[in-house]
């Protein structure tokens, strides 16, 4: 958190595209986004929390990278905690240490 904080906004606002970007690579779900949410630390009534839980979650994706800059914080804890699990579960089901998608190996 300290390192998405220290960046300016516009530096923030890619990193929630890519993050979104990777998110959709792993084919999140809102499955996905409600277990990421429960580690977020995220309010369940803030804005980016409550939109993830809904579909379609794309959709849903695209509005929170869209909020305003005061929000960009708690949407980068909300879709990276998505993002996790929706990573974590291609890990476990289908990829199982033999595929080569690079979001495994994001640092």
């Amino acid at each position: 958190m300290a390192w998405f904080s220290s960046l300016e906004q516009a530096q923030q606002k890619t990193v929630l595209h890519e993050v979104v970007r990777y998110s959709m690579q792993a084919h999140a779900t809102v499955n996905d986004a409600r277990e990421g949410l429960l580690r977020s630390g995220v309010k369940l009534t803030m804005t980016p929390a409550v939109l993830i839980v809904r579909e379609p979650i794309l959709e849903q994706m695209g509005k929170i990278i869209n909020l305003p800059p005061g929000e960009y914080v708690k949407s980068f804890r909300v879709l990276v905690s998505t993002f996790a699990e929706a990573d974590t579960r291609r890990r476990e089901a289908e990829c199982r240490g033999t595929c080569s998608h690079a979001w495994h190996n994001l640092s």
